[in-house]
């Protein structure tokens, strides 16, 4: 069982998506026939022949809105797979998504004004979750740590977001 939270897309958010993407441009979907990419509405891979889209997501400048955050120049887009249409979230997480062994992932912490405060380097070890949750856990000793984001290293997706615990 996970410590933290590991945060989809909100569904709101997902709704404008499926019409314009956070770059402007109107949401393409399409049929997936090989699947396995890493969907952020609902934190699996996409299963073959499922109808997806792939959108320009700016998870921190959409965080700020929502918080009176002033990210400045760390505000990021980038893309991220989703379904087409509105689907039924993340199933409850006994694990953190998207978690192979070996792979290599940025978690990069965030200030409640939306600044990096800093980041961590993780392989991901065979104890998958525990070693996500010894990661969250030395992120939010610091107290000016209000949020972490889950990057894949290669291409630098934002995989997921995870919150101070009560935020």
């Amino acid at each position: 069982m996970t410590t933290y939270t590991a945060r989809a897309i909100d569904p709101a958010a997902l709704a404008e998506l499926r019409l314009r993407d956070d770059a402007g441009r109107p949401c393409l979907p399409y049929v997936d026939d090989e699947g396995g990419d890493p969907l952020r509405c609902c934190l699996r891979p996409v299963r073959p022949g499922e109808r997806i889209a792939l959108v320009s997501y700016a998870p921190l400048r959409r965080w700020a809105a929502a918080t009176g955050a002033e990210p400045g120049a760390y505000d990021e887009q980038g893309p991220v797979f989703i379904h087409a249409e509105e689907c039924e979230g993340p199933a409850d997480p006994e694990s953190y998504p998207f978690a192979r062994p070996g792979a290599l992932r940025v978690l990069r912490r965030y200030s409640a004004e939306g600044r990096i405060v800093g980041g961590r380097l993780l392989e991901i070890p065979e104890a998958a979750t525990e070693g996500f949750d010894t990661a969250f856990a030395e992120a939010f000793t610091d107290p000016e740590v209000a949020l972490v984001h889950v990057r894949a290293v290669g291409y630098g997706c934002f995989h997921y977001e995870v919150r101070r615990n009560g935020s």
